[in-house]
């Protein structure tokens, strides 16, 4: 009864998320559609860069002429049903709009290019340009809490049943297909491929989580009380204590944890060793700060 009861909460939980800024979500994700699939048309297409299902309609394009929104159609569908099978209803749901329109916007957007001239552009621009627009565009995506299908369900599937990370199964799934670039197109285009995945990772994550503003710092030390009068008094800041104990001493030991902006991390973290100078310290990236005083 228990179980039912948490079960129901935790839908209604998922539920209201879902409704909150509805238009704004769509818009993002409509936004986001567009500038992938033109990003890959203009950019990524012609410089035969591969990664993902997409990489496969790059592969398939190239050796056989055949039109690669078909190509990402007809791996979006098999991938939605393989979803369907091994990972459940609720996990494909998700994924079932972004796999299905991509590939629609794929081929709305494929006479784009007749209209945007980079003949003898450096490949390398091309290249960083495709990936940070694609970045960009999925980050938009992402943030409007969908997805565009894909090697995601293939990246779930893997570590579901191999029992691997995410991480892992993604290293596994989109590295097979960007090794497929070097028997195609060779070396050159395996590098790009890669470059173009880890810039479009980077960029994926500074939309969801935007530029961080703020530093959390986390401190041990000998000399709390100086180290709390220099953050109180001198930088105007809060703190927290927190109560812990050594992994390996069982010592108890009080950690210091102060939000600053990211302009004040130079002066507290030189405070910190003027004051202690065998002080411990951990420096995080604070990319949202809520409540308190």
């Amino acid at each position: 009864m228990f179980r039912r009861k948490k079960h129901i909460l935790d839908e209604n939980i998922i539920k209201n998320i879902y409704k909150k800024d509805r238009l704004l979500r769509y818009a993002e994700f409509s936004l986001g559609l567009l500038l992938v699939a033109v990003a890959f048309n203009i950019f990524i297409l012609p410089s035969n860069i591969v990664y993902g299902v997409s990489g496969l309609g790059v592969i398939a394009k190239h050796l056989w002429n055949i039109d690669p929104s078909i190509v990402i159609m007809i791996g979006s569908v098999l991938l939605l049903l393989l979803s369907f099978i091994l990972l459940g209803k609720e996990k494909t749901a998700s994924s079932v709009v972004g796999s299905l329109l991509y590939p629609v916007f794929v081929k709305i957007t494929e006479t784009v290019p007749n209209y945007v001239n980079i003949e003898g552009t450096e490949p390398f621009v091309i290249v960083l340009f495709g990936a940070v627009i694609s970045g960009f565009g999925l980050g938009l995506i992402f943030k409007a809490g969908f997805t565009t299908g894909g090697t995601d369900i293939l990246n779930q599937i893997v570590s579901k049943y191999a029992k691997i990370s995410m991480g892992n199964a993604m290293f596994f799934t989109d590295g097979l297909i960007i090794c497929l670039s070097i028997f195609v197109f060779g070396w050159t285009k395996f590098m790009y491929s890669i470059l173009t995945l880890y810039i479009i990772s980077v960029i994926t994550d500074k939309v969801i989580l935007g530029i961080s503003q703020s530093k959390a710092f986390y401190i041990i030390t000998d000399h709390e009380t100086e180290i709390k009068k220099f953050i109180l008094q001198h930088l105007s800041h809060g703190i927290t204590v927190l109560d812990g104990h050594g992994g390996y001493t069982g010592k108890h030991q009080r950690v210091i944890m102060c939000i600053i902006p990211t302009k004040e991390y130079f002066m507290f973290k030189e405070g910190i060793h003027q004051i202690d100078q065998k002080a411990f310290f951990v420096v995080t990236d604070a990319y949202e700060v809520s409540g308190g005083e």
